[in-house]
């Protein structure tokens, strides 16, 4: 059976971007400034950057760095993995 490595550490960081989207929607509803929308949205995207960011760390650090010692099929598997996910952020 495989296992993945915790991600645990991320969930602060992704209750705040909960948080902040949940303050969108409030301001949308009472029609609040649209930059101050934008704003809060802006701090949402970064948090939900940040925890994406340590996911893929997480991912580097234990998923790809075992699979640099296994065998080349499963270690071009996972580098094809991350240039895939890599190429949909153009």
């Amino acid at each position: 059976m495989k296992t993945h490595p915790s991600h645990v550490s991320q969930i602060a960081k992704l209750n705040r971007a909960i948080g902040q989207l949940e303050a969108v929607r409030r301001m949308i509803e009472e029609q609040k400034y649209c930059v101050d929308i934008m704003t809060q949205l802006r701090a949402a995207r970064s948090a939900i950057k940040s925890v994406e960011l340590g996911v893929l760390e997480t991912h580097m650090h234990t998923c790809l760095s075992n699979a640099c010692n296994a065998e080349p099929e499963q270690r071009n598997t996972h580098i094809n993995e991350i240039m895939t996910l890599l190429k949909k952020y153009e």
